[in-house]
């Protein structure tokens, strides 16, 4: 009697399932890719920072953007007093043409009567001492309090001496308002921006803590309006990257206002067809900014700006775990 022998199937290898962190998908797209090591144009970048450098590290600094093109560099963390001095001494005093230093408020006497006018005096001394602009940095709206707990809102009053300075000096104002609109929502598996809050928790914005994203727009747009004279520039596409044409209409309500691309590539390379129009509609009061600096990382923006390649990788996964599009944005613009 023939006995049918039935093969005993090989067990199957366990299967490890990689959390996002580890899920490094190679692509098998084949398509035309654009190194682009230097920049076609010579270029400013509107945000960088840098605290106190020394002139080693200033003389560093111009040999590396001498290498992408990068012929003037705005350094937002200059402080104010004594270290603002310093630092224009160290970059300005050694490369005139090649830095622009911003002034910083100091907020140690906010809680003394007549604040806002001693702040528009220290930024005309700081101006006097070379600095050409203002940079307000993100706690101002959000963690910055009153003595009394009471949050300093974006459109208060107390700071309008300063705004008005602004104006008067003909200096910009590149201000940070709010952060991406998914720091705001629940952190849960549908937030765009898990990762990044996994990563860093602390940028996570509860509403037990902080104020909505909403309410810190409207009071950005009102201190827009109040100060129609004063230039000012808001900071990572005024945290509207993800919805261009509410950022048009931005800019048609407020012809004061101006806007960079520091750190938001990713928001515009994710659609390089509507980044594309926008950049060539509104090319007058978009800038060119990279945040916080790298000199390797430069070369996905000039990229991403020059040419027309197909789904490539960001360089920070955190900030946007999605491929990313050229949107070649014409020469004469």
């Amino acid at each position: 009697m023939t006995k049918l022998i039935q093969a005993t199937p090989e067990p199957q290898q366990a299967q490890q399932t990689p959390t996002i962190e580890e899920y490094q998908p190679k692509s098998t797209l084949v398509t035309k890719e654009h190194r682009v090591e230097r920049a076609k144009f010579p270029f400013i970048d509107i945000h960088s920072h840098h605290w106190t450098p020394t002139p080693g590290e200033v003389d560093r600094l111009v040999r590396e953007m001498d290498t992408i093109n990068l012929r003037v560099m705005v350094n937002l963390s200059g402080g104010t007093g004594e270290q603002l001095q310093r630092t224009v001494e160290v970059m300005k005093g050694r490369y005139p043409n090649r830095f622009v230093v911003f002034a910083n408020l100091s907020y140690d006497d906010l809680n003394t009567p007549g604040y806002g006018a001693r702040a528009a005096t220290r930024l005309e001394q700081d101006v006097q001492n070379g600095a050409q602009g203002l940079k307000i940095f993100k706690n101002f709206g959000m963690d910055l309090k009153y003595a009394n707990g009471e949050r300093v809102h974006v459109d208060d009053p107390e700071f309008d001496p300063v705004w008005r300075k602004c104006a008067e000096l003909k200096i910009p104002v590149l201000i940070h308002v709010a952060e991406p609109s998914a720091f705001f929502d629940p952190w849960d598996y549908h937030n765009e921006r898990w990762l990044e809050l996994k990563e860093f928790p602390g940028r996570a914005r509860p509403p037990a803590k902080y104020p909505p994203f909403e309410t810190l727009i409207a009071e950005r747009n009102h201190l827009f309006a109040k100060h129609p004279k004063t230039i000012f520039i808001a900071a990572h596409l005024a945290f509207h990257g993800n919805d261009l044409d509410r950022l048009g209409k931005l800019f048609d309500a407020y012809p004061n206002v101006y806007v960079d691309i520091a750190a938001v590539l990713a928001e515009l390379g994710r659609q390089p067809y509507s980044a594309h129009d926008f950049l060539i509609k509104y090319q007058d009061r978009v800038l060119m900014g990279k945040d916080i600096y790298e000199v390797n990382e430069y070369k996905w923006y000039f990229r991403s700006l020059e040419t027309r390649d197909e789904y490539f990788e960001y360089y920070r996964k955190r900030h946007a775990f999605w491929r990313i599009y050229g949107f070649q944005v014409p020469d004469d613009a």
